[in-house]
């Protein structure tokens, strides 16, 4: 999907200047409807053990650049996790 991979790229290059909604999109896109939701913070459940979510919060309209990362992190965890049950 053309519009994932922007905003992935942008996450990439630039995590402290995604905007909330972008991430947003990304986290629903792979990980689903976010389970806490409403307030400043979405909360997303991850197919892992351990800690099995992803946490990411509106700064006026920005997401945070470690929770970028974050959630980057995440989503190559999930990457992996597919090609290694193959």
């Amino acid at each position: 999907m053309p519009e994932f991979e922007k905003i992935l790229r942008q996450m990439r290059s630039s995590p402290a200047a995604v905007r909330f909604k972008d991430l947003r999109k990304v986290c629903e896109h792979y990980f689903g409807a976010a389970r806490q939701s409403g307030t400043s913070h979405a909360v997303f459940k991850t197919p892992w053990p351990g800690d099995p979510r992803v946490n990411i919060q509106d700064d006026k309209g920005k997401a945070k650049g470690y929770q970028v990362r974050q959630v980057l992190d995440a989503i190559e965890k999930l990457h992996k996790g597919r090609t290694d049950e193959r």
